[in-house]
């Protein structure tokens, strides 16, 4: 009995023992778990506020590069008086969307107000058939002999996508029609003065047939009049909204304009006296007999100049001749303009040079130029491309006050239509021979200076670039007004019936008898 007694007390006392031993372990293995729980719940708070901070950090420098790029574009706006407005930022049309027909290549000719006017056609020709157009080559082999592309003298990006919604335009062949091109292309011109039937007749099925058709002349290849007005009003857009000049170009040109704003109005003079010109018309009014054999000379020296033989004063009583440097500043005078205001010739190098600009010069005494507004290094990279100068010109021409050209050539009509464009800003029309008419009489004392100014004024009155109606020549379009001339599909409208001048009316007559 003590035995077994023994035994139940020792083993009763190991079982309290053995309670007691597992409860420490217990309690210790809570505790070594919480203690575990709190580390990784303060390891859990420390990450997560690093987190933060590396957030905070982040968007922090975010803030301050949005902040710096924000300042940086104030920045670029406030000296936009060194960067053309092509390159702001603009909103893109939506891109139009069309089962493309074919592609279009085509060789632009011509000076640079020519080649302006016939990529506006191309464009609106390659809408119209619904085939994709490439950037235009400009024509590097003519007189001017200026090796200018397109991204040269026009802002190339913005041509493509301001048009995006009318026209597909590329910069390049896609791949696989650049090989075939490379093997052979069908090459062509258009007929000048053409409808839109002829195009949709005649060209369309070509490019069907061909998928790559090039046009090797872009000039007056559409008509005149007789067409759509969305097609006109096509060619309207493409002018004076989507060809906008290149930056380099723009920069500068805006920057002669500021130039002649800060001292006041200005008068454009196209003064289409250099010495090509005067060789080309075979006008030799106030030459010497040696600038006239060295006009002779260069004008047999072109082969494609095909007259050559050409009556000097015929001409000229007829109205067929530029104004002369000296016949300008009478017209001027004539007309009552400010002696003070400033003149700026919009040309090349005027033939006979200051002999020959005296008399302008002391009638005008603030005559200016862009190689006289601008250092020589602003005009430097322009100097050996004549369309890039060119482009110079034509901007500040269609920024001036008053436009005045001596001779009817494409850059007077393309400006003359620009400024209509935009409210018919004054543009004064010279009739050439009604003022070498009055010109004469006046050097030969028939007339005194009242009398002069009088008649001039009166043959002026309706020459400011007013609005009107384009006159109308059936069959004769070289002979009727030029469409970019007086665009008035795409001006407000004016109520009277198409105009034919006197003169032409009795050509027509003349034509039509017997």
């Amino acid at each position: 009995m003590g035995y077994c007694e023994a035994s139940l007390e020792e083993t009763e006392c190991g079982e309290v023992k053995e309670k007691l031993y597992s409860s420490k372990m217990r309690l210790k293995y809570l505790s070594m778990v919480k203690a575990e729980k709190l580390k990784s719940l303060a390891l859990a708070r420390i990450r997560m506020a690093r987190v933060k901070l590396w957030v905070a950090r982040a968007i922090s420098v975010l803030l301050l590069w949005a902040i710096a790029m924000q300042l940086r574009s104030l920045g670029e706006i406030v000296s936009s008086s060194r960067i053309p407005k092509s390159t702001l930022y603009y909103s893109l049309p939506p891109e139009t969307v069309y089962e493309n027909n074919g592609y279009l290549m085509v060789s632009s000719n011509g000076g640079l107000n020519q080649m302006r006017s016939g990529i506006c056609d191309m464009v609106t020709v390659a809408r119209f058939l619904n085939v994709t157009l490439i950037v235009p080559q400009l024509d590097n082999t003519s007189f001017w002999n200026d090796y200018s592309q397109f991204a040269d003298i026009f802002d190339v990006e913005y041509f493509i996508a301001s048009l995006r919604d009318e026209v597909r335009i590329l910069k390049e062949l896609p791949p696989a029609e650049k090989q075939k091109v490379a093997e052979s292309v069908f090459s062509m011109p258009p007929i000048s003065w053409s409808n839109m039937t002829y195009y949709y007749n005649v060209i369309l099925p070509r490019i069907q047939t061909h998928q790559v058709v090039h046009f090797q002349k872009t000039d007056a290849r559409l008509a005149n009049n007789g067409l759509p007005e969305e097609v006109q009003k096509l060619r309207c857009r493409v002018n004076y909204e989507a060809l906008r000049f290149a930056p380099s170009i723009q920069a500068l040109a805006e920057k002669i304009v500021r130039i002649l704003r800060e001292k006041g109005p200005f008068l454009v003079l196209h003064l289409r006296y250099e010495m090509d010109m005067i060789a080309f018309s075979g006008c030799n009014e106030g030459c010497n007999e040696q600038e006239i054999d060295e006009l002779t000379k260069m004008r047999y020296a072109y082969p494609w100049w095909k007259e050559k033989v050409i009556d000097s004063e015929k001409k000229r009583l007829a109205g067929l001749c530029p104004l002369t440097p000296e016949e300008t500043a009478l017209t001027l005078q004539a007309l009552g303009i400010d002696r003070n205001i400033q003149v700026y010739i919009a040309a090349g190098d005027i033939y006979g040079g200051e002999r020959r600009l005296a008399t302008l010069r002391a009638a005008y005494p603030n005559l200016v130029k862009k190689e006289t507004l601008l250092p020589p290094s602003e005009l430097e990279p322009f100097r050996n491309h004549s369309n890039q100068m060119a482009a110079l010109d034509y901007y500040v021409a269609v920024e001036s006050d008053i436009f005045v050209p001596t001779n009817g050539g494409n850059m007077a009509k393309v400006v003359e239509g620009h400024r209509r464009y935009l409210g018919f800003k004054k543009t004064i029309l010279l009739d050439r021979k009604a003022i070498v008419d009055l010109v004469d009489l006046f050097r030969a004392g028939s007339i005194s200076w009242e009398e002069f100014s009088s008649e001039m004024k009166e043959t002026h009155a309706d020459h400011m670039g007013n609005p009107s109606k384009r006159s109308v020549i059936p069959g004769k379009p070289k002979e009727e007004d030029y469409f970019y001339t007086n665009p008035e599909e795409c001006l407000a409208r004016v109520d009277d019936e198409p105009q034919v001048s006197e003169d032409q009316q009795q050509e027509t007559d003349a034509e039509a008898e017997p």
